[in-house]
């Protein structure tokens, strides 16, 4: 699964890796470094509209026909295996793709009294992107509309199997236009969610500040 990770790049720099996007003035103004992202915090997204909007998301899928938004602080991940059979997933796998920028994410690896948790990143420390799915839910109380969203994941790779048996899925760049197409998806689109190689990423116990939100500092990234 990913349960948190972190968001240092801005939308300048996102522009870089995908000069076509539009960004709202809501995504151009959250550009301050995040190190402790947890699930319903809102977080930098690129949906696939017809053209591609680096916008706000909350981390936590809330499908348009839920009756209230509880249910997207469950939603946070969704299962490579059963996007197109579970019907939360099913229609945004079709229509509604995004893809969610990251630096680092953190797992946490179970022992005998307690989880000591890790940072996996790129060895070279460049951002990287989740595949993710999103979705438009509209508050019946006050017509509110609400943007949410979803990080796919997929089997572990050697490095984070040691850790974890989950990892979210990591987009080759090649694959970033083909995910953001705003055309409705096929199952060949099935064929980027595998495990990423484990050659080009890292992986270190952290210390247990991660466990709290709270803790939001550039020193929760330190080895231990």
């Amino acid at each position: 699964m990913c349960g948190r990770f972190i968001q240092i790049l801005n939308p300048e720099k996102i522009k870089v890796m995908l000069p076509d996007i539009e960004i709202e003035e809501a995504a151009a103004g959250a550009s301050h470094p995040r190190y402790n992202i947890a699930p319903t915090q809102d977080i930098l997204t690129v949906i696939n509209t017809p053209v591609p909007r680096l916008t706000l998301t909350r981390w936590g899928l809330i499908p348009s026909w839920s009756k209230d938004m509880s249910i997207g602080s469950r939603m946070i991940n969704a299962r490579a295996e059963t996007l197109t059979s579970k019907p939360s997933f099913r229609d945004p796998f079709r229509k509604r793709r995004c893809i969610i920028f990251a630096d680092g994410f953190y797992e946490w690896r179970k022992e005998e009294r307690a989880k000591t948790p890790f940072l996996i990143r790129m060895k070279n420390g460049e951002p990287f992107a989740f595949a993710g799915l999103w979705d438009r839910w509209t508050d019946k109380e006050n017509g509110r509309e609400l943007l949410s969203s979803t990080i796919i994941t997929t089997d572990a790779n050697a490095l984070v199997a040691g850790i974890h048996n989950r990892m979210p899925v990591i987009l080759a760049p090649e694959a970033y236009g083909f995910w953001l197409s705003a055309a409705p998806a096929d199952t060949d689109l099935l064929r980027y969610l595998k495990p990423y190689p484990e050659q080009g990423m890292e992986a270190y116990e952290v210390s247990k500040k991660v466990n709290s939100p709270g803790n939001d500092s550039p020193e929760i990234m330190d080895r231990v």
